[in-house]
């Protein structure tokens, strides 16, 4: 979701942040407050005062103010989602358009998947591989270490030449 517009994050975090009472009356009023006072042109003083009205529910407040930011553009939602991070920051980190899968976790699939291919290719028995080295590098463990690997393949290397 690192790719999506703050708007389309702010669409897919909306029921996330206005169920179980994730944010309480005292931090919306915080976003509201820092929207209308450091950012004046996100929320005009009576846009804050409507969205601040204690007779309205907090659930109807904020997601009124989740929709009229989405209507106003993408800078609007980035500013909501900046005075998130400031005003409830453990919330802005578990919030699900953040959740996304780092390079790393890809980078160790990719891995693990190579690993199984070669594996097989080192036990199948039509392949041309040395029997001793198939034994080594076929049972050794997926993650080994550079070192391990080197010595692995230097064997390989000795064993092809005789």
């Amino acid at each position: 979701m690192a790719d999506q517009s703050y708007c389309h994050r702010l669409q897919h975090d909306m029921y996330f942040l206005t169920s179980n009472s994730r944010l309480n009356e005292q931090v919306v009023d915080k976003i509201i407050l820092q929207l209308n006072r450091v950012y004046p042109q996100i929320l005009t003083n009576a846009e804050a005062e409507k969205f601040r009205n204690p007779k309205a529910s907090l659930h109807t407040r904020l997601s009124d103010l989740i929709k009229h930011l989405q209507k106003k553009g993408e800078r609007h939602c980035q500013e909501f989602y900046r005075a998130l991070q400031i005003n409830a920051e453990e919330l802005y980190n578990d919030l699900p358009s953040r959740k996304i899968l780092s390079p790393v976790f890809f980078l160790a699939c990719f891995s693990v998947a190579a690993g199984f291919a070669f594996f097989w290719y080192c036990c199948n028995s039509d392949t041309k591989v040395i029997g001793r080295a198939r034994r080594i590098l076929g049972f050794s463990p997926i993650i080994i270490g550079r070192h391990v690997r080197n010595i692995c393949m230097l064997y390989l290397e000795d064993l092809s030449r005789n």
